[in-house]
């Protein structure tokens, strides 16, 4: 196992190996938990889904086709889409995928071989076999995992089907919805139109006026409420808040078809929604930082969420100074920030949470979720924000799969962290142990109120 831990490390890890599993932010599909019908196969499993996969395959010319992506069930080869991987295994040496598709193989499939063309097919018969085991159909692995909470996140419109079933079912696991407006509260979205109109016709609102729209986002937040949910979930290439003195008006021209206000009325709405918030108390979690799509052959071929999304630099100070003067003094709103611009940690975050009543710093996300971002970001934000206005850990995966090993990487990191601390003199053994369990699980249960 990378990441081997020695003396007091190999210590302060002892005491949180074993600890509940709380994943508060994350992709997986509530349909797995919903029907616990067995996984398809390990093409289906390890592959498919996998950005962190196909982004590292496709920059080495493997064509996303040949990954199974895009290309109906019946119509692609799951074992030749394992043999493809497997071949190109050595491309993820040193990334965090190793790590975790290692842990997965090693602790969760129960395989000691290592992935290569040659044993490919010895592999892919071993998960097959495993798949195919009741033992190994989601709701069981969610109970092995240890796992206490999950949160998926949700668009605005869906009717959480899924969530009902889960919630009348007498499956004791633990599986709540986040609410993701974002195709709402971005007039640029693709169908935002139509989608208004869905809206609508599901809360028996007029959004066509302003406060019907209103009156219909408070309506599908309490329906999330209602099911479990206690977050909603944004994202925004670069965080730009702004109060609108007259946002009916900007709305009403924004139905009509004028978009020349679109990006306003966007950040405006972030404001709506942290507001709302003070009523309902749902966290709210806003990740900026990443461009999406930028590969746009691509995406016009495949879609959304292909491995072309890439970090670029934001202005976290000024683009949320609007709506912090309007309610971040409240205590009653928590908003949790994640990033892609890791220069932002000790410039601008770190200050801003060691600060404002309401901010919380989000783990290092998605290009950073490895061992070495996540020293480097305990390293850039510890100093002013300190460990409790961090907001603890989330996988922030669809691959179920992986969560342990996530979960696993970061207990490991931050023992390493915490036995530098104590070697710096900072404190002592039981301190740190104490922190780790609150870094650990004991953060993001409070953080995002899972108590």
């Amino acid at each position: 196992m990378a990441l081997e831990l020695t003396g007091k490390a190999a210590g302060i890890y002892d005491g949180i190996r074993q600890a509940p599993i709380v994943s508060p932010h994350g992709h997986c599909d509530p349909a797995w938990f919903a029907k616990n019908q067995p996984f398809t196969d390990p093409a289906e499993l390890l592959v498919i889904p996998d950005h962190y996969v196909f982004r590292m395959l496709y920059s080495q010319g493997v064509p996303l086709e040949k990954l199974g992506v895009g290309v109906p069930a019946e119509k692609r080869d799951p074992r030749e889409v394992f043999r493809l991987f497997a071949k190109h295994w050595h491309l993820f040496l040193g990334t965090p995928s190793q790590l975790w598709i290692e842990y997965v193989l090693r602790e969760t499939l129960g395989c000691d071989l290592s992935l290569n063309a040659d044993a490919s097919d010895t592999v892919y018969d071993h998960i097959d076999a495993w798949l195919a085991d009741p033992a190994n159909r989601p709701r069981a692995l969610f109970d092995r995992f240890g796992i206490e909470v999950l949160a998926t996140t949700d668009a605005a419109l869906d009717p959480l089907t899924h969530h009902q079933t889960i919630k009348d079912s007498d499956w004791g696991g633990r599986v709540v919805p986040t609410f993701r407006p974002d195709a709402l509260l971005n007039p640029r979205a693709p169908g935002w139109a139509s989608d208004l109109t869905s809206l609508g016709a599901m809360t028996k609102q007029d959004t066509s006026s302003y406060h019907g729209f209103l009156a219909a986002l408070r309506e599908r937040r309490a329906a999330f409420k209602a099911r479990g949910a206690t977050v909603t979930d944004h994202a925004i290439e670069v965080p730009q808040t702004i109060w609108l003195d007259n946002p009916a008006d900007t709305y009403a021209a924004l139905v009509s078809g004028d978009m020349s206000q679109a990006d306003a009325f966007h950040g405006h709405m972030l404001i709506e929604m942290a507001q709302m918030s003070l009523d309902d108390g749902l966290v709210m979690q806003l990740h900026a930082g990443s461009r999406r799509n930028t590969n746009h052959a691509l995406f016009e071929q495949f879609g959304p969420d292909k491995g072309a999304d890439v970090p670029i630099a934001v202005d976290w100070v000024r683009g949320l100074e609007p709506l912090l003067n309007r309610v971040g003094n409240d205590p009653r709103l928590t908003l949790i920030l994640f990033t892609l611009d890791e220069t932002t940690y000790a410039r601008e975050l770190a200050p801003m949470a060691g600060h404002w009543p309401c901010l919380r710093i989000g783990p290092p996300w998605w290009f950073h979720d490895s061992a070495a971002g996540i020293a480097r970001y305990l390293d850039q934000v510890v100093e002013t924000a300190g460990y409790y206005n961090l907001a603890g850990f989330n996988d922030d995966t669809r691959a179920f799969l992986s969560i342990p090993a996530r979960h696993d990487l970061w207990r490991r990191a931050i023992s390493l962290h915490l036995a530098a601390q104590i070697e710096r003199g900072y404190f002592d053994a039981n301190t740190a142990a104490d922190l780790a369990r609150l870094l650990a699980t004991d953060l993001a249960r409070s953080t995002y109120r899972l108590d």
